[in-house]
């Protein structure tokens, strides 16, 4: 129990500023260690107001303790980046505030001010807090993922627009096209003319889009490839790993010290096990929750695994016949390929 409240934070800062942030305004409040607000102020989202925040906060924290201070802003990669910035740049201890529950902000109220308090209750009232995660090499692979993520579903919607064309198209065009590939198709229709002009200028059109969505993708995976290269090339040593699913890992971890352990890596995946047991029933079931694009990485590695991997295929073998479902042999699957990502990223990261 000691070491549990020492991790605390109300038992290393005298106060904690809360922010609630926006567009054009960032409001916040300090509040002691025992969750007392002393003032709240609302600033421009400016590096002026950035500024003229440091300066109350300072004021503000210093008649209390030591002036110990912890900030708890709302949306760190979001309208809060400027302000997590400076306050970094400034030295300051940052923390990314958790999302209340619906039912909490129902009962409490909503104002920008009552939700920068609850911000700082809220990581107050935690065991563990969460850093902002880290500009630089981490923020690269986001963007290259979200990216590629835009571009398959662009990608995606087009050849099935392209496919519903060449659908109900004449059937001297239909002939050229059947058992083609789709890419062969496409590669045929970028150059199409015919007496069918509005059909096959959009064929055309959509064909040369498929293709720059291809070139983009081709060069995004080699980007992601590159990246995670650099940052922790063990990971694509290992079997179901890809340079997609080891970006999102990357992505997720962050930085050292985000998360305090592996079974943190695992609930922010969503991989960890939740009990579901009733009278003589034990067993668990799979989490709903944490960030659901680590969980789909992960998800996809156990796939690929189960497909292509003999000791997971052995693995697989032996639970079935200890009576075990699909369902929860994937979810063990998804906890240990959790366990091992963390233990490779920390110690080559």
């Amino acid at each position: 129990m000691p070491s549990i409240l020492a991790e605390r934070l109300a038992d290393r800062v005298d106060a904690v500023i809360g922010v609630d942030t926006h567009t054009d305004t960032h409001t916040a409040a300090v509040v002691t260690a025992v969750g007392t607000v002393l003032a709240e102020l609302t600033v421009p989202a400016t590096a002026e107001g950035a500024a003229m925040l440091l300066a109350w906060a300072d004021e503000r924290t210093a008649p209390i303790g030591t002036g110990r201070q912890a900030w708890a802003i709302d949306g760190t990669r979001a309208h809060g980046i400027g302000l997590t910035r400076a306050l970094n740049a400034a030295g300051r201890s940052v923390l990314e505030a958790p999302k209340p529950a619906a039912t909490v902000r129902r009962r409490g109220g909503k104002s920008d001010a009552l939700d920068a308090i609850h911000a700082a209750r809220a990581v107050l009232a935690a065991d563990h807090q969460a850093t902002p995660r880290a500009d630089g090499a981490r923020e690269d692979l986001r963007i290259l993922h979200v990216c590629r993520r835009h571009y398959t579903d662009i990608r995606t919607a087009t050849v099935n627009l392209f496919k519903s064309l060449t659908l109900t198209a004449d059937d001297d065009l239909r002939e050229r096209f059947r058992g083609q590939s789709t890419i062969r198709q496409v590669r045929h229709a970028a150059v199409l003319t015919g007496h069918d002009h509005v059909r096959h200028a959009h064929l055309a059109a959509l064909a040369g889009q498929i293709l720059e969505l291809d070139r983009l993708l081709t060069k995004n995976l080699a980007q992601l490839r590159a990246l995670v290269k650099t940052l922790c090339p063990t990971l694509l040593e290992q079997p179901g790993i890809g340079p997609v699913t080891a970006a999102v890992a990357l992505a997720a971890w962050s930085h050292p010290g985000r998360l305090r352990n592996e079974a943190a890596f695992a609930a922010l995946a969503g991989v960890n096990p939740i009990p579901a047991s009733s009278g003589r029933t034990t067993r668990h079931r799979l989490n709903r929750g944490g960030d659901r694009t680590l969980n789909s990485a992960i998800h996809t590695i156990a796939t690929a695994r189960q497909r292509c991997h003999q000791p997971t295929k052995d693995y697989v073998t032996r639970r079935t016949t200890e009576g075990r479902t699909p369902r929860e042999i994937t979810r063990t699957l998804k906890r240990y390929i959790a366990r091992q990502i963390w233990r490779i990223i920390e110690a080559t990261a």
